[in-house]
């Protein structure tokens, strides 16, 4: 591996280019608020109800928790990777049927932010002033693969530049591509193994103060790199769990919320998508292909959108697929300079009492990882903690949180709440 290529987060001019082609909430037409959130607790494969279920239940959840009746909401987002086209009328068929258009969406483990992404632009935009945003996945246990092996892999010059800098093998793509990145900023920063472990260690004492999360048994370090390897430094328990498990969250306008009396305390303050760069791949780096460079131009969007910087931040929830990628995007977030996230980690600053919490849900390492319910349950733990409903995990006086959602493929969600 090359170990010259430098990430230089925001430095190319495809980077830089992508603030006038992507579309943020810099000149926002109103405010967009947060009336309602819904998760059902998330489950080990095989021990969940259908899918089917578990979306209705969270978006019975989100609209009990608005205090909303389902005839009210004009349009629904609901995001899924494993499933057939109307997925989303399945499930929201169970709560009502009152006509409205439902658009499902499918954009790998960034789909539950992604429908987030819609219904915010469609109320922002005033197209409509309630909008639903559902997420949910029933999966299989085991490593992720391709569902449609006679036809072309999307996924398959990621598959050509982690053999590219890896060489072949039949590790799945997700683990080999992540772990090489992990080693690549290894190489290049000098990072300990205990750093990473410590960021499951972290993992599983927030997501013990959690109900929903899936594994809420704590592990120390040793345990953690005791655990079998499974490509790199990644041991097991640095790796988040096939889930099942569903979230949702209603967003509105002012005038609507005022209208119905809802609760107008959290707003999306700025939200952003960004895709792959030509620099994805033509510098043949992991720690880009994994997406920090995306990350990196969706996060200085949603700060230069709000006009609030990293040092503002209170609580983040972060796309912790590996402990890996939860390291390299404390630097694209932002939340420490290039290069330190070793200090970062070691000094606890990642946690309560020091700089910022991070998942304090326990993350997709500990709370799971629903593919397309995963950025509405980042949603929802964020407007809990805003809301000051987060119980023994709450953030003391929390009121900007940050959210970052990544699917391979490649697309990046990063949503900036603030309560007002």
């Amino acid at each position: 591996m090359n170990s010259t290529i430098r990430v230089d987060f925001g430095k190319n001019e495809d980077f830089l280019n992508a603030k006038e082609r992507t579309t943020n909430c810099k000149e926002m037409m109103g405010k967009v608020h947060i009336a309602g959130v819904g998760m059902i607790p998330f489950m080990k494969p095989g021990t969940s109800d259908d899918y089917p279920e578990m979306g209705a239940n969270a978006t019975r959840m989100a609209l009990e928790d608005a205090g909303l009746d389902f005839t009210k909401v004009q349009q629904a987002y609901v995001g899924y990777v494993f499933g057939d086209s109307t997925c989303g009328q399945a499930a929201l068929y169970r709560v009502g049927m009152p006509g409205i258009p439902i658009i499902n969406v499918n954009n790998n483990c960034s789909t539950g932010s992604t429908a987030l992404f819609l219904a915010r632009q469609a109320v922002e935009s005033g197209t409509v002033d309630c909008a639903l945003a559902l997420g949910f996945e029933q999966m299989n246990r085991g490593a992720l693969g391709a569902v449609n092996a006679d036809r072309p892999d999307p996924l398959q010059r990621f598959h050509e530049t982690a053999t590219a800098t890896q060489g072949a093998s039949e590790v799945p793509v997700a683990l080999k591509l992540f772990g090489g990145a992990g080693q690549e900023y290894q190489e290049r920063y000098g990072i300990q193994d205990e750093s990473f472990a410590k960021v499951t260690v972290k993992a599983r004492a927030h997501a013990h103060k959690n109900p929903r999360a899936i594994f809420r048994d704590p592990v120390s370090v040793e345990e953690v790199l005791a655990s079998p390897k499974m490509y790199g430094s990644l041991t097991r328990l640095q790796c988040c769990p096939p889930t099942c498990g569903a979230a949702a969250a209603l967003v509105c306008s002012t005038a609507f919320a005022n209208q119905h009396g809802l609760d107008r305390s959290v707003i999306i303050r700025s939200q952003s998508m960004t895709t792959d760069f030509p620099s994805t791949f033509d510098e043949q780096s992991l720690m880009k292909v994994v997406g920090c460079e995306m990350a990196a131009a969706a996060a200085q969007q949603v700060y230069e959108g709000s006009g609030i910087s990293p040092e503002d931040v209170d609580v983040v929830e972060l796309h912790d697929c590996f402990t890996v990628n939860e390291v390299i995007t404390y630097e694209a977030l932002q939340l420490t300079p290039e290069g330190t996230a070793d200090k970062f980690i070691q000094e606890d600053d990642n946690t309560y009492g020091g700089r910022v919490v991070v998942n304090p849900s326990g993350g997709l390492l500990s709370k799971g990882h629903p593919l397309g319910a995963t950025g509405l349950a980042q949603c929802a733990e964020l407007v809990w903690q805003l809301r000051g409903h987060a119980g023994p995990r709450q953030v003391e006086n929390a009121r900007i949180g940050l959210q970052h959602n990544l699917g391979l493929g490649g697309a990046c969600v990063v949503t900036l709440y603030e309560r007002v």
